[in-house]
């Protein structure tokens, strides 16, 4: 079974409790485990903080779109925005001894997914292709 969806919110976190409740129900939908959805809701919300803080420099004009793609073995997500590029190089977190808030969603993120790849091929903007391998959940 394949399923796709798109969601487009706007660059605002308040939006950001929208994408966590049509996580929520994918993982309803396709009977994924309430520990694995959790991670993906976590590392998702920090993926797209990041797009609104980096990308878009706080802008709450902009917008962010992901795209999902759940398969039998991988659920898939595509976070595409039109804001500033991004230097994939330069993506990482800030190390762990380094204690005070903020810093640890690219961690969260590397850490949820199995995948993380900036698609170098998008002229404007950013396109972020994460995919999560379901043989375990």
């Amino acid at each position: 079974m394949k399923y796709s969806t798109i969601l487009t919110i706007p660059s605002h976190p308040q939006y950001l409790t929208m994408l966590r409740a049509v996580i929520e129900k994918l993982g309803e939908i396709f009977e994924i485990s309430d520990v694995i959805i959790n991670e993906i809701k976590v590392a998702l919300t920090e993926a797209c903080t990041n797009v609104i803080r980096h990308a878009y420099g706080g802008d709450t004009e902009g917008e962010i779109t992901l795209k999902f793609n759940i398969t039998d073995s991988e659920f898939l997500v595509i976070i595409e925005d039109n804001g500033t590029k991004t230097e994939p190089e330069k993506v990482r977190g800030r190390d762990f001894e380094d204690l005070r808030p903020g810093g640890l969603g690219v961690h969260l993120v590397k850490r949820t997914f199995d995948v993380f790849d900036f698609d170098s091929e998008r002229k404007e903007g950013n396109r972020l292709i994460l995919i999560k391998n379901r043989v375990s959940s």
